[in-house]
């Protein structure tokens, strides 16, 4: 009984050791033995091993049976603290001993991933037998190599100490295999590194001698792929003898430089900048971030080398795509590009198939290195394509073909005439433009005759006989040429005489230029300088040029006595604030038209301002048919026009200028005429008024009236008006233009033109001039105080001759900034273009200093005047302001030609610009197109008070400071 107590008393507590003993370590089942044949070159355990994780630093494990049958029970303890194991077991049934190496690779392409792959380690750190010696480990920077030997008729178990969780592949290998294996990879990787290196470095030779910078781009991706590879075969590690961590950042950061230069090379050879600026700004984003992942695989490998796999397989895919478009539109880089292109996305798509595991031969990964240097074969065939066939470089061209295809990309066409022969040729491109057969212009010059214009055939024999009479010169000739049609087209003839040895002319060379266009500009550009743009009818300048050869032809004729009317609509201001500015537009249309009617042939009508007409009559000569002509006027005007329903009365104040006998009036004709009108619309308006000659004495005192100006400052008289300037990106307003008025106790509110004139002449511009500064300066300070806005708005103020040749002007600008304090620069000062010629030295050296002193510095009415450009750059003028006769549209809705040009140029010279005569939406928003920052016109706002101006900022969305 004792001793069965004791027998249980001994077994329980084996029992309890043992269950300690599981609770301190993990145990492993018994593994099966893999029999391990003398002729078997290599055995693939990766999927025959167990592996186990323990939670300790310990493993217990049951052996194999060996040939007794009996499996045991062994403990391992591991070496480097590790927890991950593999367990296996390798049996000799034969009657020879078996030499084996176990090998298990540092990296494999083969499964390694996209997102954070596995670039390669030391996987393992010892491998302990079941029987027997540990392992030997055998030296190699590619794997982990032991060598195992196994005795005859033994099974021994082995338990591997892993350094992660992760073994990618374990084999058993032969040793002469082995080494077979790695000797013919070996060969195969110096074969396709040498291929790679030899290409770099061809491709490296043809940049030097080719300047196109795709060269550099191919170069650089065939120098990344030979970095890449040699990463991948090892042999980088074996040249520098890399350490297994180094050599995982030299792997991610080859992949990323991999896909920043096939992203270099896409963008250089298909010469994206050319499309569009946004391919540039997308390639240097991607590169900055590419280039980022070099510097990131320092610190995190797996992490850099996911993002560039991601990366290149997005180059590769885009790039297809963008290639495939490009072609469609004729590229013919793109087009050759294809077939290469194709066979990199294959090349993308076999990797992806072989990093996600799903391909997983053991060649692949070897096979695809080869694949990419054939890939950048490929396209360096495709570089030296351009290289050799002047793609890339400047081909020599003799200078008979330099001429020829001058001639060729200048658009003329070729004349020849073959004097002795009387034969004529002329390239098919004329016949083409004229509508004409193949060879009607070719034969005699006789022929020619029969197409040219009636009015250009003599001119143009003429010019032939003269140039065959002298023997010498050149000929240049402007003609018309029919087409089948019936209309014609305007060419240029550019011709030189070939002598022969006689010194007679054998031939006439030359070229044909189409100047249809230019000449049809010209005489548009022509009309538009003295027609209105809106009625078509004569302008200012037309009329006057009428009335004087009217007035001259007068002279000699008794018979004829000239009148000029002045017709002006009444209120015609308040209708355009009803209806607007387009509407506004058509009713002068329909007043232009209905006086127009009642003209003779011999009459003129013109429009020389924006509501006021006048008529140089000379159909009657009698003063009651004048004056019933007149009548007739104003009872035209007063027919009510149809609008939306409502019917719009508009009234004519109108003056007329007689003929007189004294001769100094012709010098005051018209004026005499807009006097009498002025006098009728202070009559109350819808009245005829003939000039009489106390008019001009009431108007024209001079005395009394420069008398009255140097009074008006000291009677307060003078007062300033602002006009907004509308800011066209967004319509807020960014400031205002100053404008002078004259409170007048007799004649009323007097614009500029009614007295500016007077106070130059008299110097008091110069007393003006200051007080705009100041009010101007002054009101624009307590704007900047009282309003908040993002940007300050400015205002302008004119600075007249007088002010700008005085050194004064620089003490009274510093002064007025010293005083008021506006925001530098938003004091702007005026100066017309003209103005700055008369002196351009002097106003060079001014305009620098009042720019130093803060103000801002305006160039008024550009365009009007005669300007050097390289004066212009030499001015600090910060804005150009545009007249209006460059901005309004013509009767056919198009504006000046030239506008474009200006505000390019504007630009260029780094200065905003400003568009006056702005008077519908329509304009503003055609302006913003051509790059216009600013607007001015009657369409946003007319010259308002001081008081109603900061009304109109609040009212506008400007609040005030708090």
């Amino acid at each position: 009984m004792r001793l069965w107590r004791t027998a249980s008393s001994l077994a329980t507590a084996v029992l309890f050791a043992v269950m300690i003993g599981v609770a301190a370590c993990a145990s492993a089942r018994a593994a099966d033995a893999i029999n391990v044949q003398v002729d078997a070159a290599a055995i693939d355990l990766t999927d025959a091993v167990e592996r186990q994780k323990t939670e300790t630093d310990r493993i217990q494990v049951s052996t194999a049976p060996g040939a007794d049958g009996i499996a045991r029970r062994i403990e391992v303890r591991a070496r480097e603290g590790g927890t991950n194991w593999v367990v296996f077991a390798l049996a000799n049934n034969g009657d020879e001993q078996v030499d084996r190496l176990l090998v298990a690779p540092h990296y494999r392409m083969v499964g390694s991933g996209i997102i954070w792959p596995d670039l390669g380690q030391s996987r393992t750190v010892t491998v302990t037998p079941s029987a027997g010696d540990r392992p030997e480990k055998q030296d190699s920077n590619i794997a982990d190599i032991y060598r195992l030997t196994l005795d005859p008729g033994t099974v021994i178990t082995f338990v591997v100490e892993l350094r992660g969780d992760h073994l990618p592949q374990l084999y058993l290998w032969e040793p002469d295999a082995y080494k077979d294996k790695i000797n013919s990879f070996t060969l195969y990787y110096g074969i396709v590194i040498g291929i790679a290196g030899l290409l770099a470095l061809f491709l490296t030779i043809l940049f030097v001698v080719k300047g196109s910078v795709m060269f550099p781009a191919a170069a650089a991706l065939s120098w990344a792929v030979l970095a890449y590879i040699g990463i991948d075969f090892g042999f980088w590690g074996k040249v520098f003898d890399l350490s297994t961590n180094t050599e995982r950042i030299w792997r991610a950061g080859g992949e990323a430089i991999l896909a920043a230069t096939l992203l270099v090379f896409l963008f250089a050879y298909l010469n994206l900048n050319r499309w569009h600026v946004r391919y540039v700004h997308i390639t240097g984003g991607w590169l900055l971030f590419l280039t980022a992942l070099v510097a990131l695989a320092v610190y995190d490998p797996p992490f850099a080398s996911g993002i560039a796999r991601i990366s290149l397989a997005t180059v590769a895919v885009i790039g297809f795509a963008l290639i495939v478009y490009l072609a469609a539109h004729h590229f013919d880089r793109a087009v050759l590009l294809i077939p290469t292109w194709l066979l990199l996305l294959l090349w993308v798509f076999a990797a992806g198939l072989a990093v996600t595991g799903i391909v997983t031969n053991d060649i692949v990964g070897a096979a695809l290195m080869g694949g990419l240097v054939l890939i950048i074969m490929l396209i360096g065939f495709t570089v030296m394509q351009h290289a050799f066939a002047g793609g890339g470089g400047n081909a020599i061209v003799s200078d008979v073909e330099r001429r020829a295809l001058a001639l060729a990309a200048s658009g003329d066409m070729i004349w020849d005439w073959d004097v002795t022969a009387d034969q004529v040729f002329t390239s098919q491109e004329t016949e083409h433009l004229l509508g004409l057969k193949r060879g009607t212009l070719e034969g005699s010059a006789t022929k020619w005759l029969e197409v040219l214009h009636p009015q250009d055939r003599d001119r143009f024999r003429s010019a032939l006989d003269g140039l065959l009479e002298q023997r010498r010169g050149r000929l240049t000739q402007d003609f018309r040429l029919r087409t089948a049609d019936g209309h014609y087209l305007w060419f240029t003839l550019k011709a030189r005489p070939v002598v022969g040895s006689d010194g007679e002319i054998v031939r006439l060379v030359g070229t044909l230029t189409d100047v249809t266009e230019f000449k049809n500009a010209s005489e548009r550009l022509l009309h538009d300088a003295v027609h209105d743009n809106l009625t078509g009818l004569p302008n200012r300048e037309l009329f006057l040029d009428r009335m004087n050869a009217a007035l001259s032809f007068a002279r000699g004729d008794s018979q004829l006595r000239p009148t000029v009317l002045v017709i002006n609509i009444d209120r015609f201001k308040q209708v355009n604030d009803s209806v607007g500015i387009a509407v506004g537009d058509s009713i002068l249309l329909t007043l232009a038209r209905r006086m127009g009617r009642l003209l003779k042939p011999q009459d003129t009508l013109a429009r020389i301002g924006g509501d006021t007409f006048s008529v140089l009559l000379l159909s009657e000569r009698q003063q009651e048919k004048i004056t019933g002509f007149a009548e007739a006027i104003r009872q035209a005007l007063r027919t009510p026009i149809v609008f939306n329903d409502r019917e719009i009365l508009l009234t004519a104040s109108i003056g007329i200028s007689l003929l007189g006998d004294d001769s100094n009036e012709r010098d005051e004709f018209l004026k005499d005429a807009e006097l009498a009108m002025f006098h009728a619309k202070r009559m109350g308006g819808d009245r005829i008024e003939v000039f009489k000659a106390a008019m001009r004495a009431r108007k024209s005192d001079r005395l009394t009236l420069e008398t009255e100006l140097r009074r008006a400052l000291s009677r307060d008289e003078i007062s300033m008006v602002y006009q907004p300037i509308i800011r066209l990106e967004d319509r807020s307003i960014a400031g205002f233009e100053s404008l002078m008025r004259w409170h007048h106790p007799k004649m009323g509110r007097l614009p500029p033109n009614e007295f500016i004139t007077i106070a130059e002449e008299t110097g008091l511009i110069v007393e003006l001039g200051l007080f705009a500064l100041e009010r101007t300066a002054k009101q624009l300070a307590d704007w900047q105080r009282a309003m908040r806005s993002p940007e300050p708005i400015f205002c302008s103020v004119n600075v007249s001759s007088r002010q700008l040749l005085r050194t004064d002007l620089i003490q009274d600008v510093r002064a007025v900034l010293a005083k008021t304090a506006p925001a530098r620069g938003t004091l702007k000062l005026e100066i017309t273009e003209s103005l700055m010629m008369e002196n351009p030295e002097h106003a060079a050296q001014m305009l620098h200093r009042l720019s130093e002193l803060g103000a801002g510095l305006s160039l008024d009415d550009f365009g009007t005047g005669h300007s050097s450009l390289a004066y212009l750059q030499r001015f600090p003028f910060d804005t150009i302001k545009i007249d209006q006769s460059f901005v309004r549209a013509s009767s056919k809705g198009k504006r000046p030609v030239i506008l474009r040009s200006i505000i390019n140029l504007a630009h260029d010279l780094g200065m905003e610009v400003v568009a006056e005569g702005a008077e519908t939406d329509a304009d503003a928003q055609e302006l913003f197109q051509l790059g216009c920052e600013y607007a001015q016109g009657y369409a946003f706002g007319d010259p308002m008070t001081a008081a109603e101006a900061t009304s109109f900022l609040t009212a506008h969305h400007y609040e005030p400071a708090r």
